[in-house]
């Protein structure tokens, strides 16, 4: 039971790293889903399947640490 809950509370943290000026509309949407505005912004988000694909879309645009 107790390797569930350590597997729930995995988190990401997400750093804005480069311009979202010039990326396409689908990239600029899932920058706003995320709560990324200004070079440099972080977030931390619980790690699961919908937020890893949203990473995905703007890989290029992000840094990202597991913690």
């Amino acid at each position: 039971m107790a390797k569930k809950a350590e597997k729930a509370a995995n988190s990401v943290k997400i750093t804005l790293v480069r311009s979202s000026n010039g990326i396409l509309k689908n990239q600029k949407a899932n920058l706003e889903a995320l709560g990324l505005h200004k070079i440099g912004q972080t977030k931390t988000f619980v790690d699961n399947a919908c937020v890893r694909g949203k990473i995905a879309k703007v890989s290029h645009l992000v840094k990202v640490e597991e913690i």
